[in-house]
């Protein structure tokens, strides 16, 4: 049976009539989380979790058709029963599971295994088909615990305090901004850029609480952020930004920090391992246990992840896919704008 197929708009469930994160304008498209490369503008109706129609609001418009679920709610559509389930990636993100006459496939967007103490934790979903990311598919990639991590962020806070340096981090405005926040909430005074702001209000819109935070603006002399901690994205990086933030010390915050000395961030006075990605241990973990029959690849290290799969006995195969470029949280636009 095929309950998905892979076309040039997206994810497609015939027998359903929808597609799941689709990258082109569909009449309905089941969103799995709000990072813009799974949530596109454009689609006639949208269908998400509860928590991710705010950031939708946010980041598509606020005028758009948008129905919502909860996690294990069914919705019947068109005879096929679709469930969300969380995948533990940020807020609302869900794993997307599909049952028609007793075969499910599950579409697990971006996950993780990990729990961060943000986002829902990762549910197990068995099925007979799975849709995996491959982001950090390398044995290279093995995260610390979320406890470790952040006592590496606050020690660094402290170093920074006793040399008086404004602490800044590096971190994407939706999901790791957020666990940056709750990683040194207490530690000192955090000012967050605008972008992240914005985002930040619809956590709160669903209940969620944050760390009390200031949004300075940029434009103007930032002089009285100085020994504060500072979160901005990474789209930034090179910008004027950064350079007018008084003694800056700064942070990158990323799965790729794993590696030492990547190029791009040569300029960085320090680099974190947070990832809101499973890590090859997790890949491994979650998709054993599914014991699904056929694994597709969509995006991340898809030819050496599925080859893996296969060794393990595991069928599996690549599916190439418009996913990935979660990493723009700025738009160019506000870019500029703070570049004046």
């Amino acid at each position: 049976m095929k309950l998905i197929t892979f076309t040039n708009k997206g994810i497609y469930c015939p027998q359903g009539k929808f597609y799941i994160d689709p990258w082109r304008p569909v009449d309905y498209a089941v969103i799995t989380h709000g990072h813009a490369d799974h949530a596109r503008w454009g689609m006639k109706k949208y269908l998400c979790h509860h928590f991710t129609k705010p950031i939708l609001h946010q980041r598509i418009s606020p005028d758009i058709e948008c129905q919502t679920l909860q996690y294990g709610e069914v919705l019947d559509i068109n005879g096929v029963k679709l469930s969300m389930h969380p995948a533990g990636h940020i807020i609302g993100s869900a794993q997307i599971r599909l049952e028609y006459k007793g075969y499910v496939s599950v579409i697990s967007g971006d996950y993780k295994v990990q729990d961060d103490g943000l986002s829902t934790p990762f549910e197990l979903v068995k099925c007979n088909e799975f849709v995996t990311e491959s982001t950090f598919g390398l044995p290279i990639y093995n995260w610390l615990e979320v406890p470790d991590l952040n006592k590496r962020l606050q020690n660094w806070v402290l170093r920074n305090q006793e040399n008086q340096k404004t602490s800044v981090f590096i971190g994407y405005s939706l999901g790791k901004a957020q666990r940056i926040m709750k990683a040194v909430e207490g530690m000192g005074k955090i000012q967050v850029h605008y972008s992240i702001g914005k985002l930040n209000k619809a956590f709160e819109e669903v209940g969620i609480v944050l760390p009390d935070y200031e949004v300075p603006d940029f434009r103007e002399s930032i002089k009285h952020v100085a020994g504060d901690i500072v979160i901005v994205p990474p789209a930034l990086l090179d910008s004027n930004v950064i350079k007018k933030i008084p003694d800056a010390a700064t942070a990158i915050c990323s799965g790729w920090m794993q590696v030492r000395g990547a190029r791009r961030w040569r300029s960085m006075d320090a680099g974190f391992p947070m990832s809101d990605h499973a890590d090859w241990k997790g890949l491994l973990q979650a998709i054993k246990a599914t014991e699904a029959e056929i694994v597709h690849v969509t995006h991340g290290q898809t030819e050496v992840f599925s080859k893996y799969l296969n060794e393990l006995g595991i069928k599996s195969d690549v599916v190439e896919t418009l996913y990935g470029d979660d990493d723009e949280e700025v738009t160019e636009k506000e870019v500029a704008k703070d570049n004046n």
